[in-house]
C-alpha cells in the first residue's frame, strides 16, 4: 500500500480526509497530530481514537511544546514581534513547527506521502506546502480539501453514509489554543465593522482586583514569576493561567494574508501580550539607542517572513543570532499590574539599567559637560537643516 502521513487534528476536514484516502484512494494513513500547546491528555486520547476508526493504520502524537518554544517562541519574545502592532503570532508561528515535525516523522517511517486538510484559500495552506517541500521535495502532497473544493456539507454526508456520525455541528466559534495564544474565529471576523463578543473569548472575567506581579528576565527569556523560578514554559503558562482569569489580552488582528486578501481574526494572548510589553520595556533601559533601532527593523522583517511561511530562509537564522545576541543585557525584573481587561507595565529593576549611570540624569544636572560644550553641540548639530533652509527658503 502506499505510505501516506496525514496531518490530523480530529476536525471535520482531517476526518474527511483520514476515510477518504484510507477507504476510497488505498493509502496507508498513518494520522499525525503535533502539540505546540493546545492538547490535553484527554484531547489527545479522544483524537486517536478516532483517527483509528476512521481507518488510520496508526496514530502518533508529537509533543513539540518545548520545541515549539526553543525554534520559535524565544525569538519572538527576543524581537517584542507584533504583527501589525497588534498580533503575537500566535497561530501562524505554530504552523511551521507542525510541519517540521510532520515531514520529519513522514521522512523517519518511509512514506511517499504527505496530506493535510487546508482549503485553498487559507495561509496555512501555503506554510505546510513550502515547509514539506523544502524539507522532502520527493514527497507527494495531497490535499483532497482543496483539491475538491468540498463544502462542509459534502464532508459531513460523505462520512454518514460511511456510518461516521459524530456531532459535526459547526460551532458559533471556532477556537485554536497554543502555548504562544488563542486564536478565536466567527462570523463577526468576516466582516470589518462587527466586533467579537465577550462569550466568544474562552476565558472570562473571573478577577477584578488590582494584581501586581514580577517577572524576571535572564537574557530575555522569562525565568520567574513571582519569585518562582521555573523554565520558561512552565512561566508562559502560569502567567496564562492567572492573567486570563483578568480577561486580558483579547484583540483582533486585521492583515494581508499570504494569498493576497485581508484578513480578521481575534485573538486570546494574555501570557504573550504582558511578556512582550514587559520584556519590550526591560530592553528600553539596558539596550542602547542603536540596538533598540535595528532590533526593531529586523524584528519585523522575522515576524513577517515566519508569518508567511519563509522559516527556513537562512537569513532567519541570521536575524536569531542578531537578537539572541542583542539579549546578553536583558536581565532583570519588571512588575506589573493586572486589572480587568488590562494591564500596565510599572517599572523595572536591573543591575544593567543605563537610567542608574551617575554621568547625568534627564532634565536635570549634568556632570558630563558645561554649558558652553551643550550650545556647540547644538549648533553643530543644527547645520543641515540651516543649509538647507537657507538654500531653499526663496521658495
Amino acid at each position: 500500500m502506499k505510505k501516506l502521513v496525514l496531518a490530523y487534528s480530529g476536525g471535520l476536514d482531517t476526518s474527511y480526509c483520514a476515510l477518504k484516502l484510507s477507504k476510497d484512494e488505498g493509502f496507508e494513513v498513518h494520522a499525525v497530530s503535533v502539540n505546540t500547546g493546545g492538547f490535553s491528555d484527554t484531547e489527545i486520547a479522544e483524537i486517536e481514537q478516532k483517527a483509528l476508526q476512521l481507518g488510520a493504520t496508526t496514530y502518533t502524537s508529537i509533543n513539540a511544546v518545548q520545541t515549539f518554544y526553543e525554534k520559535v517562541v524565544k525569538y519572538l519574545v527576543f524581537g517584542n514581534v507584533l504583527k501589525n502592532n497588534t498580533y503575537p503570532l500566535s497561530v501562524s508561528a505554530e504552523r511551521i513547527i507542525q510541519a517540521i515535525e510532520i515531514v520529519n516523522y513522514a521522512k523517519e517511517i518511509g512514506a511517499g506521502y504527505i496530506a493535510h486538510g487546508s482549503t485553498g484559500a487559507g495561509n496555512d495552506q501555503v506554510r505546510f506546502d513550502m515547509i514539506f517541500q523544502i524539507l522532502a521535495p520527493d514527497i507527494k502532497i495531497i490535499t483532497p480539501i482543496r483539491d475538491e473544493q468540498l463544502s462542509r456539507q459534502t464532508e459531513i454526508d460523505y462520512l454518514q453514509q460511511n456510518g461516521i456520525d459524530y456531532t459535526w455541528a459547526a460551532a458559533k466559534y471556532s477556537i485554536n489554543k497554543g502555548l504562544w495564544g488563542t486564536s478565536v474565529g466567527g462570523e463577526e471576523t468576516l466582516t470589518s465593522h462587527k466586533t467579537l463578543p465577550d462569550e466568544a473569548y474562552p476565558s472570562p472575567l473571573e478577577k477584578t482586583h488590582t494584581e501586581t506581579i514580577k517577572l524576571s528576565f535572564e537574557k530575555g527569556e522569562l525565568i520567574a514569576l513571582n519569585y518562582v523560578k521555573d523554565t520558561p514554559v512552565n512561566n508562559i503558562n502560569k502567567l496564562s493561567q492567572l492573567a486570563s482569569k483578568y480577561a486580558i489580552g483579547r484583540d483582533v488582528h486585521v492583515g494581508d494574508t499570504i494569498i493576497g486578501i485581508k484578513g480578521r481574526v481575534g485573538f486570546e494572548a494574555a501570557a504573550p501580550l504582558i511578556i512582550i510589553k514587559a520584556h519590550h520595556t526591560l530592553e528600553k533601559h539596558v539596550l542602547t539607542k542603536w540596538q533598540q533601532h535595528h532590533k526593531e527593523y529586523l524584528s519585523t522583517w522575522y515576524g513577517t517572513m515566519l508569518h508567511e511561511g519563509q522559516y527556513l530562509d537562512e537569513v532567519m537564522r541570521n536575524i536569531e543570532a542578531f537578537l539572541e545576541d542583542s539579549q546578553k543585557n536583558v536581565t532583570g525584573d519588571v512588575m506589573v499590574s493586572l486589572y480587568p481587561y488590562r494591564f500596565t507595565v510599572n517599572g523595572i529593576i536591573s543591575n544593567n539599567d543605563l537610567m542608574s549611570s551617575s554621568y547625568a540624569q534627564y532634565g536635570e544636572l549634568n556632570k558630563g559637560w558645561t554649558a558652553d560644550e551643550a550650545k556647540g553641540f547644538i549648533k553643530i548639530l543644527s547645520n543641515q537643516n540651516k543649509i538647507y533652509n537657507q538654500i531653499h527658503q526663496e521658495k
